[in-house]
């Protein structure tokens, strides 16, 4: 099939190569010429495992290609896919300006009859929109697809080589034998095709992530609960996922959830319900607690060394004073240098706001932290040399290159060795015996 991809970023990209990977010809189209430029001289701008290999493969093939020229990208092709931005409003909603935009450019370029799929995280009704807005440009027959995307950053290319689902919204015959088409490679396990009507189908993907987004907070509330009570997270997380009714998929507690999609799809659809005179009150729960949950860790390292102080006077304003706390992962999630709504963006500053200094370290994500906060805080290519001479180590993120290190030069490095595991990735009876002072997560 001949497809456009309207927008490059990480949703336009990974779809653009993985329909380029199964055959078909593939044009992504940006207005961002740099970026543009970036991807035609073999640099991705994104980090993603695998994309880089696969963009080479079907570039070399002449199946992908890259262009800032709409003109051609929707002239050239059946199947056109709007996957661009959709940042939150003041009000939470979400903006659909860029889509809104792409429509009208879409319209304006048509020269037969096209498909234009909504791939883009959109609310309820959006299509309609998108509908009118090329129908104001154009006299040509087309159709408007909702197909949402469910893709884990850090496992992108799998979950669109290898969906759970696919899910389409459609509202004509024609359009549905084109879907049918264009995923039925992807699908060949047995994995369904869920064809639905189109404002079902926009809803679905909402529904999906903030149900996603209630098990962490859930979990995570757990685990606040049980640091109060004394019982441990991790055996009563372990009795709870053995019932197949819940799962252990999502159940782990931590510092918050972070990125593109569950801080601005929850408050999205916080903000669609009550446009409709609905209050979204377990999801307005699921945000506040998402929020407090990323204070736990620093407010956890603020009591350990206020306790340690005798001059309980003194700490009122800079309670970290005089503190190196070292800092292992900074994007929000592994396998990602996404450093949006990242939990170590609000540790970070709640440390420093205390008097701390800070030295941290990701294995992707240093580019993306520079940016953030500059020279307020040291960033080391190495682990280990954020650990010297530090007064404490603090786990943000569960990177798998941080689950089995060298404890014994950990504790030569560190003036103390003392562990905020914010996400419960260590022993803690092992670094206890290995002279570690440990605080978990909910845990004893």
């Amino acid at each position: 099939m001949k497809i456009s991809i309207i927008g490059t970023g990480y949703v336009g990209l990974v779809t653009g190569t993985c329909l380029a990977e199964s055959g078909n010809d593939v044009i992504c189209m940006d207005i961002d010429a740099k970026k543009i430029e970036l991807l035609n001289s073999g640099t991705v701008p994104i980090y993603e495992p695998g994309l880089e290999e696969l963009i080479k493969r079907n570039v070399s093939h002449d199946r992908l290609s890259f262009t800032t020229d709409m003109s051609k990208a929707v002239r050239t092709s059946d199947l056109i896919f709007i996957a661009v931005g959709t940042p939150p409003g003041e009000d939470g909603s979400a903006d659909l300006k860029y889509v809104i935009g792409a429509a009208k450019e879409i319209g304006k370029y048509m020269n037969s009859y096209k498909v234009v799929i909504n791939k883009s995280t959109v609310p309820v009704g959006t299509a309609d929109k998108v509908r009118a807005a090329v129908a104001g440009k154009t006299k040509q027959k087309f159709d408007v697809v909702s197909n949402p995307e469910f893709l884990k950053e850090g496992a992108a290319i799998e979950d669109f080589m290898k969906p759970d689902r696919v899910v389409i919204g459609v509202d004509s015959p024609r359009t549905t034998e084109l879907m049918q088409e264009l995923y039925a490679p992807f699908v060949r396990t047995g994995k369904p095709i869920l064809l639905m009507d189109v404002r079902s189908a926009e809803m679905t993907k909402y529904a999906s992530n903030a149900m996603l987004a209630t098990k962490i907070s859930f979990i995570n509330e757990m685990a606040v609960i049980c640091a109060g009570l004394g019982a441990d997270i991790d055996n009563v997380r372990k009795g709870m996922g053995f019932d197949r009714r819940i799962g252990f998929e999502f159940l782990f507690p931590g510092v918050g959830y972070g990125g593109s999609c569950f801080p601005k799809d929850v408050k999205a659809l916080v903000q669609t319900a009550s446009e409709y005179g609905v209050d979204a009150k377990v999801l307005k729960a699921v945000e506040m607690v998402n929020d407090r949950q990323k204070t736990v860790l620093s407010s956890m390292i603020i009591r350990h060394f206020s306790s340690k102080t005798a001059n309980k006077k003194s700490l009122t304003r800079k309670p970290l004073m005089g503190k190196t706390i070292a800092v292992w992962g900074l994007s929000f999630k592994p396998r990602t240098d996404d450093m949006r709504e990242a939990p170590s963006v609000v540790i970070i500053n709640s440390l420093l706001r205390a008097g701390a200094k800070v030295k941290a370290h990701d294995p992707v994500a240093m580019p993306g932290a520079r940016r953030i906060f500059k020279n307020r805080i040291q960033l080391f290519e190495d682990g280990y040399e954020a650990l010297r001479s530090a007064d404490a180590l603090a786990i943000v993120t569960e990177w798998n290159e941080f689950r089995t290190p060298d404890f014994q030069k950990m504790k030569k490095l560190m003036i103390k060795p003392v562990v905020f595991d914010g996400r419960n990735i260590f022993n803690q009876d092992e670094l206890r015996k290995l002279g570690f002072t440990y605080y978990g997560m909910g845990r004893k």
